[in-house]
């Protein structure tokens, strides 16, 4: 059995990887030379049944090419490409670039959902990327030691209010909450550099803590609250063949330096890597994580 695998950066790709390599897949790895971490090309060079094809961003023609030459008939999409690359780096092939003119929005919803449709007429069925993964999918419930006190509830209850709405309009999927007002909300930056924006905004990022730091006092120059709350929420009709809510330990990294004390994500459509070792940061730190179903 073979599976395409479009690898984005980040361990996503090397989790999914070891997924179907241990279900006994043999994997063709088609590697996003702006995004896919070189350690990719080790990993082919210690398994014979992972090929690696490097491609650049734009490269849909080469993509398919690369995918049925091989036998390839389903596929996967695992790991992240940055919103700012799709839009901004991309030199698009005379395919992708048919494909973004007929676009009526330049979502990345409305990209990759394309560009999934024009995978699909040449006979190669896109995956959901949590389809090797479900054992890392968030449970219901406090998943770290100290749950979320009042003042958190109220935010991760607003929070989820704003987030749902972002989502909605596919903007981004990450809002940053104090004493019931939004500070951050994600655009095309990522969750980790919305979170760093709410502490400089808030005047609590601490630029030199390491993951294990400890969240500092209250800012004096701020007129709210010093909590941040850090809500994250798939979108209403999430697909989760691509983009799937990913959460990992420098979340929480940044979190602390950021003076974050929650973090609220969906249960049931969040991806969390590195659990144990994620829980254990966040616990030492005195970070409430929470998933809760919509």
């Amino acid at each position: 059995m073979k599976l395409g695998l479009i690898a984005g950066n980040g361990r996503f790709p090397f989790l999914l990887l070891d997924a179907a390599r241990a279900q006994g897949f043999s994997v063709v790895v088609a590697a996003i030379r702006e995004e896919t971490d070189t350690e990719i090309d080790r990993r082919a060079q210690s398994d014979a049944g992972v090929t690696v094809h490097w491609l650049s961003l734009g490269e849909l023609s080469r993509l398919i090419e690369t995918f049925k030459s091989a036998g390839v008939t389903k596929a996967v999409m695992a790991g992240q490409v940055k919103h700012k690359q799709i839009f901004s780096s991309i030199r698009p092939d005379w395919r992708l670039a048919k494909l973004l003119l007929n676009l009526r929005t330049r979502s990345t919803d409305a990209l990759i959902g394309a560009v999934a449709k024009v995978l699909e007429d040449e006979g190669i069925e896109l995956m959901s990327s949590t389809a090797f993964l479900e054992p890392l999918l968030a449970q219901e419930g406090v998943l770290t030691e100290r749950a979320p006190d009042e003042d958190e509830r109220r935010n991760i209850e607003y929070g989820r209010g704003v987030a749902g709405a972002l989502a909605g309009f596919d903007i981004g999927q990450t809002v940053v909450v104090a004493a019931q007002a939004c500070v951050a909300v994600e655009a095309m930056e990522g969750t980790d550099a919305t979170i760093e924006r709410a502490g400089r905004l808030m005047g609590s990022l601490d630029e030199s803590a390491d993951g294990d730091a400890a969240v500092g006092p209250p800012s004096e120059t701020s007129t709210l609250a010093r909590k941040l709350t850090v809500v994250k929420v798939a979108k209403p009709n999430q697909d989760m063949r691509f983009d799937v809510p990913v959460i990992g330990q420098s979340t929480v990294e940044t979190m602390v330096r950021a003076g974050a004390s929650c973090l609220s994500i969906e249960a049931g459509r969040t991806l969390l890597f590195d659990r144990e070792t994620l829980l254990a940061a966040a616990n030492r730190a005195g970070i409430a994580i929470v998933a809760a179903r919509r």
